[in-house]
């Protein structure tokens, strides 16, 4: 009898610890090296707009195009260039002219002028700083002398080059420098991460893998297979694309780069959802009984105690 109920123990609890394990394969990322072989498994991504359809086929520094072919699965492709984020609505940007001609230079340089107490006008308590250029839903902004300018669809380079040209024949002795900043490139990352919020980045270029490592990366509850980002285009158009990030194909995706804005969510496991269903006192009293039973199984086995 005791051997009967010291096997029931010991089977329940082996029983108790495979169930609190879960499988490892959706743990790991890029462990699906053949692409062709697990083309069934993956998630399907949204098809691009028109405007990005666009972008991708003019792109220069690529070997193929990374539109989705019809089974929603995007070519393999290899990049040859750094990735260039473009200027969008809403976006805020910092332009800084710099020449040898100060005077030439300085009418483009707005000034927030410095703050001072009204009573005491020698109190400053702000320091001078350049204006910055929100760029408004139509995709301009207002330039000083040249008044509305078209700057969405420009990557900063892009549009560095073509100030540079706009304003030249201004300056007599040499072409200005001009330096263009994105101040407000952000992203929004939710769900099963340690650390959900928004990230702001300061060199224009955010991966899918920066912004989760920011974010502290996914907990163990988090599905690795099916992260959702959600972009706003310059269109005012919405789409979600899905991202397996078990496999290694996932740069090929137009969400691998995170846009401005973009809002990025990882969807909680079975396992995280089933134990929702249960409060924090139902879920202490389930680990409690576990424990009990372990310790209880343990003495049996070890010192054969009579029950």
């Amino acid at each position: 009898m005791i051997y009967k109920k010291t096997n029931f123990y010991g089977l329940f609890f082996m029983i108790l610890l495979l169930s609190s394990c879960g499988s490892g394969k959706n743990i790991a990322y890029f462990q699906k090296h053949d692409n062709k072989a697990n083309l069934n498994e993956q998630p399907k991504s949204t098809i691009l707009s028109d405007s990005q359809k666009k972008s991708a086929k003019s792109h220069k520094n690529t070997d193929q195009s990374s539109i989705p072919n019809s089974s929603g699965i995007y070519n393999v492709e290899k990049t040859t260039g750094l990735y260039d984020a473009h200027i969008k609505p809403k976006d805020i940007l910092s332009i800084t002219v710099v020449s040898t001609e100060p005077e030439a230079s300085r009418i483009y340089n707005l000034i927030v002028p410095q703050m001072t107490e009204a009573s005491n006008p020698t109190n400053v308590f702000s320091q001078p700083a350049l204006q910055t250029y929100l760029v408004d839903n139509d995709g301009n902004i207002d330039f000083p002398i040249f008044g509305k300018i078209k700057v969405a669809g420009f990557t900063r380079k892009e549009l560095e080059s073509f100030l540079q040209k706009k304003l030249s024949p201004e300056f007599s002795k040499e072409s200005p420098i001009i330096t263009i900043r994105f101040m407000n490139y952000s992203v929004n990352i939710l769900g099963e991460v340690l650390r959900p919020g928004k990230f702001e980045t300061i060199n224009d270029r955010i991966t899918i893998f920066e912004g989760l490592a920011m974010a502290g990366d996914l907990t163990i509850y988090g599905r690795r297979d099916n992260v959702m980002v959600l972009r706003e285009n310059s269109d005012g158009s919405k789409e979600y694309i899905t991202l397996n990030l078990n496999d290694k194909d996932v740069i090929n995706s137009p969400a691998y780069y995170l846009e401005q804005n973009d809002v990025v969510y990882v969807e909680p496991n079975k396992s995280r959802s089933k134990s929702s269903n249960y409060g924090a006192a139902e879920t202490f009293g389930i680990s409690s009984l576990s424990v009990l039973l372990s310790v209880t199984s343990l003495l049996i086995t070890v010192f054969n105690v009579k029950i």
